[in-house]
């Protein structure tokens, strides 16, 4: 097309937009278009083809190198609709017909087209780009980047509070940041997500505050006890579905995750958990793993990784090389798993071998150091000491172990970088030198945005950290964003429109299905001497106790609702002879106890001790551990002895259900539970039924 008339038509077209009241996204944006591309065709890019129906954008690329979602002003086409149709949006549907098409979309100025073939006696799709130099978009954009651009597509911090208050609202102060710091991302709290109608309107304005490329909204939204968002659906975590041992019952947890972050505008999810909870002692991992068992935790992985991209929600594996077998929170200082690389491939790397091969967008490192395989010593900056250096610091593991031995070509993202394993001791600016010079591409929750920032600038500039170096990591973080459709659009949805479908999806009647499922299949019955299920009458005293600190209270509701006169006695500790009386003329006491800690569950710790008193008193006791399945350890000579994996609503209700026989337990251990002297009291993979 001749300059000029490009420019009359590009011209016309900005006119037209502005008379109709349709904002433009970047100055003049409509002046400066000079392709239009089907994002498919960008060699980077991968996308699914699912249930027959394959999504493509056509993005339309300015002249400063940026890409954008072209306007609704589109035609698309099939060439062969016996093969596939394709809607005015770019869905494509295939038929189940053999032959080839081409899926084409115009502008009216530009065109561009990709190839579909369907090959049914293979059972095969083939799909073939399109080729030239007019596809290197990612290329061409690092290419007009500047470097304090590129720096900036690679930090993601959070803004969980601004001068004391709770962020739920944009403000000029952040949207600034994002601004003058060219952000790639943020993560979101549970401080700032209170509502699906705030939380909706709070992630639209961090995309409007983006300058070119659309932001990485992220979030640790688990399910179980890491769950950030404040309002949908509170899933059951990753232990819960170990114990389902359902692949099925993974995917459609992962899946409604997935959905209901999109809803809200957040595209990318900071799970699974992919660590194997090896050691019963760890005080982080526990029930954020799905088990002890390297295939189990791979395969409930790749199905919760499969489920949140059927969604359109990019997926982050953490935490790389694996946390499972520590005793040490990397929150507050440095843990060491001693294994070597034999041992390691066995267990810790098996899952992440695995979701790598799955196509997994992205894999979180682990502030633990590694010595067998890196043994590199620095000096703390807290005491001096000399200390190992963690796997998020180390080339051999970001770059040696996971780049070039695993084949990983997707984004390593650190975890925060102001947890104390890392902060105390190398300080923030170092530390973000250091992740950058061992292979991470993002680092998440910097300490300071204008110091690393900074410091990051003047380390390209002297030239200790290359702009190459760099450009890997904007390539990487750029792919992710084409591969999830995480682009700025000319034309956007209303903020109503945004809101509207947050409100039909988040907490959705079929989200919540699928969390009562989740959890009615979790519950593991580990121990019955023949007193459950509970035959009662409505006369007969039932006592639930436990501390409301530890929502057994909820427990008790749950309960209540089977056995309206059920009595609950908010207790945590050892008991006093008031609280004894009130339970001796019980026919049924349920006890239920809470721990994530060694201390917990040691055998003078008060809940136990509270346990056994109940024990004692002769009235058959049934125990449901709320969270850590290890609670059975200090209580062995129990009646019964269930596990529901977390402390959310939905798996209380499970609980209560299973007591009463309303369901039929089917829940296996997903970890070994160990007496004290260290025997083994039940096995993986125990579980009782009616």
């Amino acid at each position: 097309m001749p300059k000029l008339v490009k420019t009359l038509f590009t011209s016309f077209l900005a006119f037209a937009l502005l008379l109709t009241g349709i904002p433009l996204s970047g100055a003049i944006a409509a002046s400066e278009i000079e392709d239009l591309v089907i994002d498919l065709n960008v060699p980077q890019v991968t996308r699914e083809v699912t249930d027959n129906k394959l999504d493509l954008n056509a993005l339309h690329v300015y002249e400063d190198g940026r890409f954008m979602m072209a306007s609704e002003d589109l035609k698309w086409k099939s060439s062969n609709k016996n093969v596939a149709s394709v809607s005015k949006d770019g869905k494509v549907r295939l038929s189940g017909h053999n032959g080839k098409t081409f899926i084409s979309v115009s502008d009216g100025s530009y065109s561009d087209r990709i190839s579909i073939q369907f090959k049914g006696n293979q059972e095969k799709i083939v799909i073939e780009k399109e080729e030239g130099v007019r596809y290197d978009l990612i290329g061409n954009a690092i290419k007009h980047m500047s470097m304090e651009e590129k720096v900036g597509q690679m930090l993601m911090p959070d803004f969980r509070t601004w001068k004391g208050q709770n962020v739920t609202v944009m403000n000029n102060e952040i949207a600034n940041l994002v601004k003058d710091y060219h952000l790639g991302g943020v993560i979101l709290f549970r401080e700032n997500t209170v509502t699906a109608d705030q939380t909706t309107k709070l992630v639209s304005a961090y995309q409007d505050a983006a300058e070119k490329y659309g932001l990485l909204i992220s979030i640790d939204q688990e399910g179980g006890i890491v769950t950030r968002l404040q309002t949908g659906t509170d899933m059951p975590g990753n232990m819960a579905l170990g114990a389902t041992r359902s692949e099925e019952t993974a995917e459609k947890v992962g899946k409604a995750i997935g959905a209901e972050l999109n809803a809200l505008g957040i595209n990318m999810n900071f799970g699974p958990v992919l660590d194997v909870n090896n050691n019963p002692d760890n005080p982080v991992i526990g029930v954020r793993s799905f088990g002890e068992n390297p295939e189990l935790v791979g395969k409930l992985g790749n199905a919760y990784i499969k489920g949140l991209h059927e969604a359109g929600t990019a997926a982050t594996a953490k935490h790389f090389p694996g946390h499972g077998d520590t005793a040490v929170d990397s929150h507050i200082g440095l843990s060491e798993v001693p294994h070597d690389i034999e041992r390691l491939k066995k267990v810790e790397l098996y899952p992440f071998q695995q979701a790598m091969d799955a196509g997994i967008d992205a894999i979180m490192t682990a502030h633990v150091t590694f010595p067998k395989i890196d043994d590199t010593k620095a000096i703390s900056k807290k005491d001096g000491t000399e200390i190992a250096v963690p796997a998020t610091l180390s080339h051999k593991v970001l770059t040696g172990l996971m780049r070039q031995d695993m084949g990983f070509k997707g984004v390593i993202v650190t975890d925060a970088m102001n947890m104390g394993a890392i902060s105390e001791h190398f300080g923030p600016v170092d530390a973000a030198i250091r992740a950058v010079k061992a292979g991470a591409d993002i680092l998440l929750m910097p300490v300071g945005i204008e110091a690393v920032a900074n410091g990051l600038y003047d380390a390209v500039n002297t030239g200790d950290i290359s702009e190459d170096r760099l450009e890997q990591s904007v390539e990487r973080v750029l792919t992710l964003k084409l591969n999830r459709s995480i682009v700025k659009a000319e034309v956007e949805k209303s903020l109503d429109e945004k809101v509207a479908n947050a409100r039909q999806v988040v907490g959705s009647p079929q989200h919540k299905a699928i969390q009562k499922e989740a959890a009615e299949k979790s519950i593991t019955l580990v121990k019955n001497d023949a007193v459950l299920p509970l035959n009662v009458t409505p006369e007969d005293k039932i006592v639930v106790i436990g501390g409301s600190g530890f929502s057994i209270n909820l427990l008790a509701a749950a309960v209540q609702k089977h056995h309206p006169g059920a009595v609950y006695i908010n207790a945590s500790g050892p008991l006093n002879a008031v609280q004894l009386a009130q339970v001796q003329d019980a026919k049924y006491i349920i006890a239920g106890t809470y721990t994530s800690s060694v201390g917990g569950r040691a055998q003078d710790a008060g809940q136990m001790v509270m346990t056994r008193q109940l024990i004692e008193t002769g009235v058959p006791v049934i125990a449901v551990g709320a969270r850590n399945p290890y609670d059975v350890m200090s209580y062995t000579d129990v009646d019964a002895y269930l596990v529901q994996y977390g402390f959310r609503p939905a798996s209380f209700e499970a609980a209560a259900n299973t007591i009463f026989g309303k369901n039929n337990p089917t829940g296996k251990l997903p970890v070994t539970i160990y007496n004290h002297d260290g025997s083994v009291l039940y096995g993986f993979d125990h579980g009782l039924g009616y």
